[in-house]
């Protein structure tokens, strides 16, 4: 008979197991109290490890073994004969070089694989060749394994209220027919946590009922196999320190750069709230109307704090200089006071010019005593000296007129 196929490792599975049945077919009287039976050493064999197929209880009137693949002692599957007399081998159809047969009648295969899965068979040959058959053994489980990943922690609840709601705390990913240990400090959960805290049947999640600040503590898991253990990073359930936000641009230029605004400290297992869910809130050219203030809020089952506001500080402009007062017209004699003013940041610095000659660099221009000679174009120049923008507005002033006076009044004649 054939041994039946294995079942192949999958993509996404770390292993599975494959039976590995052992019977036995002996041909001798047993001890009424003492039969032959074949123990798999280990019981849980990993794919890739030695597996010793032991056997107790041989009769004393023993004088040789036949091992055989299946569950028949057919010649076509035999995979060794051993003679006590001479200690001698002898290779069978079935051998693939990694099996090894010793005095006992124990049989070691090396290195197991997939293709070792099935039925074996033990012959026993005794002197007086009476025959009995006798069928026993254990079965033993092959693992097809890859080296486990490392594990991770997830959570159920980012937001949990303390003293009300539940977490449950998941190693992952899931394996097949590994095991899970959790530890907090570095130590097992103690007993006296037992009533607060429960492990799942198959140990991959830990839930605490309720969840309080002394929950708070470095908590961990662990998966293996019979091939391999490995750890997961430290889930730190602890009060947040105060976060603050930091940015990669202190000065943005409106319309051209973007920012990019990151809570601080880096936090595991916890979450960011305000304005946005992430730990970094990008913004793409930046406006003025992108100041702010910003705050961003860290939180995790146990505790929640929220950083200083942050106002950002955006370059703009200079926009167009707006020049006051509105009037256009005045009379000979009269003070002319122009004020210039265009939003900018930083502030702008403004200069004046009459006519195209350079007049002062001041915000306000002061002209007294007015006479014809001083009408014409006023321009203010904006310059903003980190955008390296410059602005212009031109005022057209004319003076023209002469004073009257008549019963104490003043009053303009226009001619």
């Amino acid at each position: 008979m054939q041994p039946p196929s294995a079942c192949p490792c999958r993509g996404g599975i770390p292993w599975q197991r494959i039976l590995l049945a052992v019977s036995l077919l002996t041909f001798w009287y047993p001890h009424p109290t003492a039969l032959l039976t074949i123990e798999p050493v280990p019981f849980d064999a990993a794919e890739g490890r030695d597996v010793l197929l032991l056997v107790h209880n041989v009769s004393e009137n023993a004088i040789g073994y036949n091992w055989f693949k299946g569950n028949t002692a057919n010649n076509s599957f035999k995979i060794i004969s051993y003679l006590v007399s001479s200690q001698m081998t002898t290779p069978g159809p079935a051998f693939n070089g990694g099996e090894k047969i010793y005095s006992n009648g124990s049989l070691l295969l090396q290195k197991v694989t997939q293709n070792d899965t099935g039925f074996y068979t033990l012959q026993t040959v005794t002197a007086d060749e009476q025959r009995k058959e006798i069928s026993q053994g254990n079965p033993l489980f092959v693992v097809c394994t890859e080296k486990l990943p490392k594990p991770n922690i997830t959570i159920n609840n980012s937001q949990p209220m303390e003293g009300e709601d539940s977490l449950a705390l998941t190693c992952e990913p899931e394996i097949n027919y590994g095991s899970y240990l959790w530890k907090i400090n570095n130590q097992m959960i103690p007993d006296g946590d037992r009533l607060k805290m429960q492990l799942s049947p198959d140990h991959r999640t830990l839930s605490i009922d309720p969840v309080r600040q002394e929950d708070a503590g470095e908590y961990q898991c662990e998966a293996s196999n019979p091939a391999s253990s490995t750890r997961s990073d430290r889930y730190r359930l602890a009060k947040l320190p105060k976060p603050n936000i930091t940015i990669n641009n202190s000065q943005p230029m409106e319309g051209e750069d973007s920012l990019a605004l990151t809570c601080e400290p880096e936090i595991n297992y916890g979450s960011y709230l305000c304005p946005t869910t992430t730990r970094t809130l990008t913004l793409f050219n930046v406006t003025r109307n992108d100041t702010g203030p910003y705050e961003c809020e860290t939180q995790n089952p146990v505790s929640a704090n929220r950083s200083d506001p942050l106002t950002l500080n955006i370059s703009y402009g200079p926009d167009a200089p707006i020049i006051k007062p509105p009037d256009s017209h005045f009379r000979p004699g009269t003070n002319l006071n122009l004020s210039c003013h265009a939003d900018s940041n930083p502030p702008a610095q403004y200069s004046w010019s009459f006519n195209g000659r350079l007049l002062e660099s001041t915000q306000q221009l002061s002209v007294p005593n007015l006479s014809t000679n001083n009408s014409g174009s006023y321009v203010c120049v904006a310059h903003n000296s980190v955008t390296n923008f410059n602005r212009t507005t031109t005022k057209n002033i004319t003076v023209s007129g002469k004073w009257t006076q008549e019963h104490s009044i003043k009053y303009w004649v226009e001619f």
